[in-house]
């Protein structure tokens, strides 16, 4: 019999212990075991990932050597049996009846292409109060007690209710509308890629299968828990993050038409950071700095673009 939903865990050099945590929180969940089936995608790790997984019938270990997150996806979705999927990441701890109420979601809604839910973090070591400007830069996110859908016939832009990749559940056929649509490695989106911080593969995800008329939403029942090393949580990784992400989603939303700056010739670039540093007061503390090299980003980001 088919699995109802197939969880997707890639995974790149996994800290051991908190994917050894990802696992357990898997195995207290309250779906059934014959009703999902876990595949671990090892996306070019240095040494193959091997974890103990025989307390589950339906588990197995792919190798993805192309690396980025979107690859590995594409990878764990091709040979996935479920009609949902669930993709989490290493260092998620699903609530134990997430996947249950992932099913429940889905079924109450057969319009729904992809849904999302709170992401509470865990920090390893108190983060300092300026961190936590970024939360949102670290897949820290909760939209309140409410359900949230957006329908593309009331909605064209980016819905503010989207799911994000950390936990992000999705119906299989919404799937097949972005992995036709984006089928091709030529400008990919690769997401994470090896020691890089880019970004924007969930929201390419979220574009493809929002424009093939499917909603997308978040819902509250649905909660993780992120574990946050002390590592994310300094100056320089926060900026290398937003600087990734913003170029990224200057990248992302040109793929789908709908970026709302004009290119950049590339020789003004190191000019205009030069100014952003200035505008943003960047010696005066990390949270500035951090603000700054996000600016950075979407300059490089906007330099890259063709003529609009």
């Amino acid at each position: 019999m088919s699995p109802t939903v197939s969880v997707l865990i890639p995974t790149h050099n996994p800290d051991a212990g908190r994917l050894a945590r990802t696992l357990d929180g898997l195995r207290a969940q309250t779906l059934p075991l014959e009703r999902w089936e876990l595949i671990l995608v090892d996306n070019g790790s240095t040494t193959p990932v091997a974890p103990a997984l025989s307390w589950h019938p339906s588990a197995s270990v792919l190798r993805e050597p192309r690396l980025g997150l979107t690859f590995a996806r594409r990878a764990g979705a091709a040979a996935a049996g479920g009609a949902l999927l669930v993709f989490v990441d290493d260092d998620n701890v699903l609530a134990p009846n997430y996947l249950a109420r992932v099913v429940d979601a889905f079924a109450r809604r057969p319009r729904l292409g992809a849904l999302g839910g709170r992401s509470v973090p865990e920090w390893a070591v108190e983060p300092a109060p300026w961190v936590r400007e970024f939360a949102g830069a670290l897949a820290v996110r909760d939209l309140g007690d409410a359900e949230l859908i957006a329908d593309p016939s009331a909605e064209t832009g980016y819905p503010a209710c989207a799911p994000i990749g950390a936990g992000m559940a999705l119906r299989t056929e919404a799937w097949a509308d972005y992995a036709r649509a984006g089928a091709s490695d030529r400008g990919a989106i690769t997401d994470r890629s090896g020691t890089s911080l880019a970004s924007g593969g969930d929201c390419d995800i979220v574009l493809h299968v929002f424009r093939a008329g499917w909603q997308v939403g978040y819902s509250p029942e649905l909660c993780l828990t992120h574990l946050l090393p002390a590592a994310r949580l300094t100056r320089e990784h926060l900026a290398r993050l937003n600087h990734g992400i913003a170029k990224s989603w200057v990248q992302v939303l040109d793929r789908h038409g709908l970026r709302p700056w004009p290119r950049v010739a590339r020789w003004t670039v190191p000019l205009r950071k030069w100014r952003a540093y200035l505008r943003y007061r960047s010696w005066t503390g990390p949270a500035a700095y951090v603000r700054w090299r996000g600016a950075c980003g979407q300059f490089e980001g906007r330099a890259l673009l063709g003529a609009p």
